[in-house]
């Protein structure tokens, strides 16, 4: 319970921040300032956050780990991935009456309008990519494999976030708060179907 502390905390306070126009806010639109650079890389990499790119990842490694679990008789096999399914369902759930309770306007890139704040495609390519991880990893034997899915996930959230915020979807803290968001719902997710989706008999 003490991993969901961290993240939990953060994001009230970067929540707090923009709804009271706080002073990181400000620091947020100047760094967005700085980075924002519309090009064809980073609308390439903003669409990893897309929940046409993301899900369709999640949904076929939920089916591959109820199949695995399934084949090997392990107990309550489809935890892990009615679990899975529950976090990827719970982001539009938590993230859509956030940004209509902050209605925040988006960057000078794209048109104005409210709503931005948090980035649900950020807390989508966190959720879908890293749930996908965490449950497959009890599944691979190799040590290089794992590290391999490890830093494919974090490599696809990073492109994901970095290309939001370079096209001027989102700005910087829109972000951040869905990493935080989106790693309350991993932890959540490893706590419940963790022990599940180890290797059984």
């Amino acid at each position: 319970m003490l991993l969901l502390g961290p993240p939990v905390l953060l994001f009230a306070l970067i929540t707090w921040q923009v709804v009271t126009d706080g002073p990181l806010v400000d620091l947020d639109e100047r760094l967005s300032e700085a980075l924002v650079e519309p090009d064809t890389a980073s609308e390439v990499l903003a669409d990893l956050g897309n929940t046409e790119v993301a899900v369709p990842l999640l949904a076929a490694a939920l089916v591959y780990v109820a199949w695995r679990g399934r084949a090997v008789g392990r107990d309550r096999w489809w935890l892990p991935p009615a679990a899975g399914t529950v976090a990827m369902v719970l982001v539009p759930v938590l993230v859509v009456p956030l940004k209509e309770w902050t209605g925040r306007p988006g960057t000078p890139a794209v048109p104005p309008a409210v709503g931005y704040y948090p980035s649900g495609h950020t807390a989508t390519a966190v959720v879908a990519y890293g749930a996908a991880v965490l449950l497959l990893l009890p599944l691979l034997r190799s040590p290089v494999v794992r590290r391999a899915f490890l830093l494919l996930c974090a490599a696809l959230v990073a492109g994901a976030s970095y290309g939001l915020v370079r096209r001027g979807y989102h700005w910087p803290l829109d972000v951040a708060a869905s990493w935080c968001l989106g790693a309350v719902l991993l932890v959540c997710l490893w706590l419940l179907a963790g022990p599940n989706s180890r290797p059984g008999r």
